[in-house]
């Protein structure tokens, strides 16, 4: 304990120095850790859980029935944890196993109240599609669940992404929403209101593993950055990608339009963790 007398100028200064210095070590830590790009504390439905793990060889984690991202060394790994939205608050847990043996860690899930929405959309069957229109939904289903579930085993999975178009956020994550006063599934992704034919760029590095038109989504590119991180872009007037295409940070994936349902042109951008939805506004600086 630094105790101190107030005739003591020359204390006074040393300690004013020590605080001082203190400070800046803990802001400078705290900056290298934002830096890194991994959001931490938002671990609420829709959120992410970063834990952290001890001394393993490279373990393999689950949460659930679904393989976890894990980053780091040896000395430091973190389970990086998509949290669904319809995650129920308090004690959850991952399994962890590497051939050094096997363990569980636990997390607690914060509550987070979502707002509702309601939109007028004038196609009625992008609202109650019929018979036929339910057969294209569902054949496009398997499609999109098999670009949302894929897996690389990659080291450098990238956290810093950039904007993948300029314009204000129109449409929040998690809303709940209601279309012509029906009620829907929550938001899944950020909508981004811009300029129709505004370019739309990849905010990471990663791989192309789906193109397509689809029935609510439109025109739509998947990214997989890797480790089961997966990016959606929806509604885009031309997609100017294609599968396999290896891409990078600021590479055109093609033009925001107003394809599927939409009630305008924008953007619809989805970000996917361990085949959960999770809000895009976390890995961009606001």
């Amino acid at each position: 304990m630094i105790k101190t007398h107030s005739h003591c100028l020359f204390c006074n200064f040393v300690l004013l120095f020590i605080c001082s210095f203190l400070i800046f070590s803990i802001a400078s830590a705290e900056s290298v850790l934002n830096n890194s790009g991994i959001p931490e504390d938002v671990n609420f439905p829709g959120g992410i859980g970063v834990i952290h793990l001890d001394n393993f060889d490279r373990p393999t984690v689950r949460y659930g029935e679904q393989q976890i991202m894990v980053i780091g060394n040896p000395k430091d790994w973190k389970a990086i944890v998509g949290i669904p939205l319809d995650a129920k608050t308090g004690h959850h847990q991952i399994h962890v196993k590497s051939s050094g043996g096997e363990a569980n860690y636990g997390f607690n899930v914060k509550d987070k109240k979502y707002e509702s929405q309601h939109l007028s959309v004038k196609n009625k069957r992008h609202v109650n599609p019929n018979k036929k229109d339910m057969e294209r939904i569902n054949s496009e289903q398997d499609k999109i669940q098999k670009a949302k579930s894929s897996w690389r085993d990659i080291e450098n999975v990238s956290f810093n992404f950039s904007k993948p178009v300029t314009g204000p956020i129109s449409s929040q994550f998690g809303l709940r929403r209601f279309f012509n006063g029906e009620p829907r599934s929550p938001h899944s992704g950020l909508d981004i209101a811009a300029t129709e034919g505004s370019p739309v760029q990849a905010p990471a590095n990663g791989k192309i593993i789906d193109t397509g038109s689809y029935f609510f989504n439109g025109n739509t590119v998947f990214i997989d950055h890797g480790q089961g991180l997966i990016t959606m872009y929806c509604h885009l007037s031309k997609i100017d990608v294609e599968e396999d295409q290896e891409i990078n940070q600021g590479d055109v994936l093609g033009k925001v339009g107003k394809t599927g349902r939409v009630t305008g042109a924008h953007l619809h951008w989805s970000v996917i963790l361990n085949q959960t939805m999770v809000d895009p506004s976390l890995f961009i600086e606001n």
